[in-house]
């Protein structure tokens, strides 16, 4: 069932396929369209090789689903999907559907190719019955940068196709350090995501943020400082909504953490301090070293596999201060691990502005669609397309923030961040956009929304300010209203002398 604003964009794709009921090539791609449409938010994570991105699609999954080896499955795209049973697809080049067998080994699920390779898959698909694919598509992509030319090929077809609209929604971009090829690949996303609307919806991530501090249990604290110096990033901030450090190897252990696991490091933290010390001093210090548990080698390896030598001194820091049970440790090091603030930055950012992302990509593909196959009612659609386009404020606050990015504007700064938080920069619930607290009452939600429209109503109306400045002031105001409309829906309109500035598209729906 359809519904959250994106029934027009339905109404424009039937039309569509009235204009080309004799074209079925054409209403292939019209179908496509319309399951995009109805299906979930769909987020790609994508990343030079060896960022992460499989243990990151773990973690947030919950399941230990996504291969992290560095076999042929790591050079196809793979989309992970909610199903009530757990199922796997090889979709063929040739068009082909092979279902796979599913089986699992020591927790990990084993995608087995059988007679094909690689480059005979076009994508291979995974149902499962994880909660937390219900509302959201993950897109595991192939390395950006890998030395095979193939398997970069696969992520820039889907993720940055050129003349047409991308796969992906929205976008997850693992970064371990900044390189040129990272920046370069932004931005061909951004070219053929944003199209004429210029929105951001990429958001980086500072990837196995653990390593950057050698282990330490302060690494996380380094990789917050790199992170925040990557967000002011003059490149990045303009092609990225936000930098987040996380460590993927802690979040995907903890979330899938099993009982033999707590065991073993509640047995750690046991151990005298000093002798507990010397154990985790190094890698090789914890798998040699002759001590007072009862952990073998094997058992110690493959605790370094699943949390490596950082993860084990902060599970056993977190059990001597008090976690109780496995469940306790798993949510406190997730906590820590920063994938908390990933699925809140994915809840506030992403799928809060799902039909927007979903409007843009399925209009943009229409658009094209139509001026390659041009047909007698392709004015009449491609009005229809611009309408909505016009209309839908949420596509026009993604612009803002795009806009507010870059040097282009004739703002000051305090203007500027203001502009990028009342669209929505910093979350987009209507407090997050006024600045104000949870506890805010009527009056100062008022008194704020009053002064912030008059500030930008006068932004607006200056002879001074240019057409992009003006421009932008209106789509401010506009957010202001509807923040104030949600928090007082029996006062929150404007009083009547005020005036707003724009063209009626750009009014009250």
């Amino acid at each position: 069932m359809m519904g959250g604003g994106l029934e027009s964009v339905a109404d424009v794709i039937d039309r569509s396929r009235r204009a080309y009921d004799d074209d079925p090539a054409a209403l292939e791609v019209l179908d496509t369209f319309d399951t995009r449409l109805r299906e979930p938010l769909r987020i790609a994570v994508a990343g030079i090789v060896k960022a992460g991105k499989s243990t990151l699609l773990n973690a947030l999954i919950g399941e230990r689903i996504a291969p992290t080896d560095a076999g042929e499955c790591t050079r196809t795209v793979m989309w992970y999907r909610y199903g009530r049973t757990p199922q796997i697809t090889l979709q063929l080049m040739n068009g082909e559907r092979v279902p796979m067998p599913v089986k699992r080994v020591q927790g990990d699920l084993q995608i087995e190719l059988g007679d094909y390779a690689a480059d005979e898959i076009d994508w291979i698909g995974v149902e499962w019955p994880s909660e937390h694919l219900r509302r959201t598509i993950l897109i595991d992509t192939p390395g950006i940068a890998s030395l095979s030319i193939d398997t970069s090929a696969q992520a820039a077809r889907l993720l940055t196709p050129g003349s047409s609209p991308t796969e992906a929604d929205a976008i997850i971009y693992m970064l371990r350090h900044l390189h040129a090829a990272d920046i370069h690949f932004l931005e061909a996303f951004n070219d053929t995501a944003a199209g004429r609307s210029q929105a951001v919806n990429a958001l980086a991530i500072l990837s196995r943020a653990d390593e950057l501090g050698s282990g330490r249990i302060d690494s996380l604290i380094s990789a917050a400082k790199i992170a925040d110096r990557y967000r002011r990033d003059g490149e990045l901030r303009a092609l990225t909504l936000d930098v987040v450090p996380v460590a993927g190897l802690l979040a995907e252990a903890a979330r899938t953490m099993n009982e033999s696991e707590f065991t073993a490091l509640r047995e750690i933290s046991l151990m005298d301090r000093g002798e507990r010390e010397r154990l985790l001093l190094s890698v090789d210090r914890f798998v040699r070293r002759s001590d007072s548990t009862t952990l073998g080698v094997a058992e110690r390896r493959g605790l370094l596999d699943r949390f490596g030598i950082f993860g084990i001194r902060l599970a056993a820091g977190q059990l001597r201060a008090g976690a109780k049970n496995s469940t306790d440790l798993s949510e406190r090091l997730v906590q820590q691990s920063g994938l908390v603030d990933l699925q809140r930055f994915i809840n506030d950012q992403f799928r809060s502005r799902t039909v927007a992302l979903k409007t843009r990509a399925v209009l943009q593909g229409l658009e094209l669609l139509i001026r390659e196959k041009p047909v007698q009612e392709a004015a009449g659609i491609l009005g229809d397309i611009e309408q909505i386009m016009l209309n839908n404020h949420e596509l026009r606050e993604l612009g803002l923030l795009a806009r507010a990015r870059t040097s282009t504007l004739s703002l000051r700064e305090a203007d500027r961040a203001d502009a990028e938080r009342i669209a929505g920069g910093s979350g987009t619930s209507a407090l997050q956009r006024l600045g104000l607290p949870e506890t805010a009452g009527d009056d100062q939600i008022r008194a704020r929304a009053e002064d912030i429209l008059a500030h930008w109503h006068g932004i607006a109306q200056s002879p001074l300010t240019d057409r992009a400045a003006a421009d932008l002031s209106r789509v401010v105001i506009r957010s202001v209203e509807g923040a104030m409309a949600e928090l007082l829906p029996l006062g929150g309109r404007p009083a009547p002398d005020v005036v707003l500035s724009g063209t009626p598209a750009e009014g009250r729906r």
